[in-house]
């Protein structure tokens, strides 16, 4: 079966996902963390994309970001992927591919699902046994979205905005949601989401966002097709 394009859409949320080769290190120590940061930081601003949240997991990263243009995904995640492998190859002595294939992505509705998609993105290194507190990760938006260590790069959305009206109590607001956490059942929905490319959000949201493309935003329904027996009327 072909696959599907990836879903690009000018200032609209895209939870971006991206693994090594067979699930191989990417970021060997904080030399590697460090300077994938740098190269996302710079090539996010050259390729006018916002990054709102992010993590860097040994062997993959996830990023929440909403491109200005409709080339400013694929043009920031081409551009980064380049530049970190010519510069880990070289750091490390070795040649080849580095990420598995295609990078994976999807639309988010700027509301509920952005919001679940931070707590995910942020609570990631927690969820995997790496830090017992989320906020303790060093290479991650967390601690940025709880005031304890700003980075003036990343631009809050504004569903994030939405949950105080100053500093203090949109993060105090957040670190609530952060320690609720996510039930299994929306987290498997953000990986369902991302591994498909299937748009996230509600219906209404999908809808208005399927008559801008063509490209099929949603699974289509397990089985055969449902008979359709003859009216009544």
């Amino acid at each position: 079966m072909a696959r599907l394009p990836r879903l690009s859409l000018p200032d609209m949320p895209h939870h971006v996902l991206h693994r090594g080769n067979n699930r191989q290190t990417v970021f060997v120590d904080d030399e590697d963390f460090q300077q994938f940061s740098n190269l996302l930081r710079q090539l996010a601003q050259t390729h006018l994309v916002a990054v709102h949240a992010f993590v860097l997991m040994p062997n993959h990263f996830h990023l929440l970001i909403t491109p200005q243009t409709e080339q400013g995904l694929p043009l920031l995640m081409q551009a980064l992927g380049r530049a970190y492998v010519r510069y880990f190859n070289a750091r490390h002595g070795r040649s080849g591919t580095l990420w598995e294939g295609r990078y994976r992505s999807t639309v988010l509705e700027p509301a509920e699902p952005l919001l679940q998609c931070i707590i995910y993105i942020d609570s990631n290194p927690q969820r995997a046994g790496l830090v017992a507190k989320a906020e303790d990760y060093p290479w991650s938006s967390c601690a940025h979205h709880l005031g304890a260590k700003p980075m003036p790069w990343l631009r809050d959305p504004a569903a994030f905005w939405a949950l105080g009206n100053t500093p203090f109590a949109r993060e105090a607001s957040y670190a609530q949601m952060l320690a609720y956490g996510l039930s299994q059942r929306e987290s498997l929905a953000l990986t369902d989401a991302v591994q498909g490319g299937w748009a996230m959000g509600s219906e209404d949201f999908v809808q208005s966002l399927q008559s801008k493309t063509v490209r099929r935003l949603h699974k289509k329904s397990a089985g055969r097709p449902r008979l359709t027996l003859p009216s009544d009327e």
